[in-house]
């Protein structure tokens, strides 16, 4: 009996998006986490979901809409929240934090006026919401790879950068470094990631992806390359059996690979708890 992911292109589309995202997420996450900013994703998934609403409220009346993935209209507003939130993050000086539950409350109001205005839930939003393995095409599966491309490319040649910006902005800005425009790219590049895996993991749940695999990682790793490492292989670990269970046992596929998330931290955080144990029964 072979494996029903090889046979049906939606769910080679599914598998190959997730495998994709499983990366992406993680390794913007570490980052995320590190500077203590996880609720970024939040937000900027709320402002997404506007954009998602937008599109299908003008794809009943405007022909080029309704041809247009939503994905792009996603995109769109999802880069405007994260330059509205590296903005505000400068008006605010002193109330950094302040820029973050402004940009959510506004894709907060946005949605809920735009999908009124929509005539309410349909199927496709549903999809967007919590994921959904029929929904990704192969026009999402080159755009994710092209982000991929992207991301990588930024991470490698910049990574010293971004370490010395997650840990210390001052020390950063006494070694020359640009953080100014460092971190309005990385804030980008955040957005277009949770854009892009909205139709996997929901935009709703795609916040979780980027940091409970870092929080899972934090417990056990030794170090910050290892948090990577762990953080990637537990990212890819959810999603794939995320995909795989969903599948078989007709869940939805994002909550699924959230769950398993969940399950990964869990497991680490007794991992951790009996390894301090048996130290400190050896001690004794």
């Amino acid at each position: 009996m072979s494996f029903p992911f090889f046979q049906y292109e939606f769910l080679q589309n599914a598998f190959i998006t997730g495998i994709m995202i499983g990366l992406l997420a993680p390794v913007l996450g570490v980052f995320i986490v590190v500077r203590r900013q996880s609720l970024i994703a939040d937000a900027l998934s709320h402002i997404t979901l506007a954009g998602i609403a937008a599109n299908l409220m003008l794809g009943r009346n405007v022909g080029f809409f309704s041809g247009l993935n939503p994905i792009y209209m996603g995109m769109v507003f999802s880069v405007g929240g994260a330059v509205g939130i590296d903005q505000l993050r400068k008006v605010y000086k002193h109330y950094e934090e302040l820029a973050i539950p402004i940009i959510m409350s506004a894709g907060i109001g946005l949605s809920v006026i735009f999908i009124s205005l929509a005539n309410g839930f349909n199927t496709d939003l549903f999809n967007y919401l919590f994921g959904s393995v029929l929904a990704v095409k192969k026009s999402d599966v080159w755009t994710i790879f092209f982000i991929l491309l992207i991301v990588f490319a930024f991470v490698i040649f910049l990574y010293k950068e971004l370490f010395v910006l997650s840990f210390d902005e001052e020390q950063a800005a006494v070694s020359g470094i640009k953080g100014k425009w460092i971190n309005f790219f990385f804030i980008v590049l955040v957005a277009l990631v949770i854009a892009s895996s909205m139709k996997i993991v929901g935009i709703l749940l795609v916040s979780s992806l980027m940091t409970l695999p870092v929080a899972a990682s934090i417990r056990l790793a030794n170090g910050f390359k290892q948090t990577f490492l762990l953080s990637v292989v537990f990212g890819e670990t959810a999603v794939i059996l995320g995909l795989i269970l969903s599948y078989y046992l007709d869940f939805a596929p994002g909550g699924t690979i959230v769950m398993i998330s969940v399950i990964i931290l869990l497991l680490s955080l007794l991992w951790k708890k009996l390894r301090s144990n048996r130290k400190i029964a050896i001690n004794q």
